[in-house]
């Protein structure tokens, strides 16, 4: 591996190169079993002999490495056998009439957005609209977090004020205020709105909300982990 392509890879770890490129970062046996099984497109493998001696890649391109470079590659504490880089996919159109949306208002912690987007995948959430100031799906700590459920998922950063604003669909927003999610009833398509982590939900916003809901605290704590509360909520819609 020559100079040039050592720095471009190790430069992933600048937001303003993920950002910008038309590939992203994943590494790990883990990430690289669900990419090759998904509908992604992997530009280049690197990776272990032993690694690529028990895998199938199929016709993509592959450098062997070793673990010394491998380290150097790598974004984590701890290389694990395999990165790759894997193309970004294009936005689909989505009809927001048949499904329940899931909106993200300013969730800035990548671990957070990470886990949000694998519990989306959990309950079978295909689709996830965020605020501009929400963390990027391209981050390496949200891509790793996700668990592999950042190749099914689609996250769009889109103007949810506008998009909430002109839609007629039902909108289930997380406040204080709101009715028990233990009584209420959640619709079944429409879209679903968590807030920033430690502000909530932006006024902007929750003048579209049409069902407002709380989760009863039983306990002293201050705050519900962001993710803890999508899984809560999405545990009740699928109940329904």
């Amino acid at each position: 591996m020559d100079k040039n392509e050592l720095k471009y890879i190790q430069s992933f770890a600048q937001k303003k190169h993920w950002l910008q490129e038309s590939v992203y970062l994943i590494e790990g046996p883990k990430l690289l079993e669900e990419a090759l099984k998904s509908n992604v497109e992997l530009k280049k493998i690197y990776a272990t002999r032993d690694w690529l001696g028990s895998n199938d890649i199929g016709g993509v391109e592959f450098e062997e490495v070793d673990e010394i470079m491998l380290s150097r590659l790598s974004q984590l504490q701890t290389a694990n056998q395999v990165i790759a880089l894997v193309y970004k996919k294009d936005v689909q159109k989505t009809d927001y009439s048949k499904q329940l949306t899931l909106v993200l208002d300013g969730i800035q912690d990548p671990g957070n957005l990470g886990t949000i987007i694998r519990t989306a995948d959990w309950f079978g959430i295909h689709h996830i609209l965020v605020t501009e100031d929400t963390a990027s799906m391209y981050n390496p700590k949200v891509i790793q977090s996700t668990m592999g459920s950042c190749f099914r998922v689609q996250v769009q950063v889109a103007d949810i004020e506008q998009i909430l604003s002109q839609n007629t669909l039902p909108v289930i927003g997380t406040l204080l205020s709101g009715k028990s999610i233990y009584e209420a009833v959640i619709p079944v398509t429409g879209f679903l709105v968590i807030g920033n982590e430690s502000k909530g939900i932006r006024s902007g916003i929750q003048t579209s909300i049409t069902h407002p809901v709380s989760i009863p605290k039983f306990g002293e704590a201050e705050s519900l982990n962001a993710a803890v509360a999508t899984g809560i909520v999405l545990s009740k819609w699928k109940m329904q």
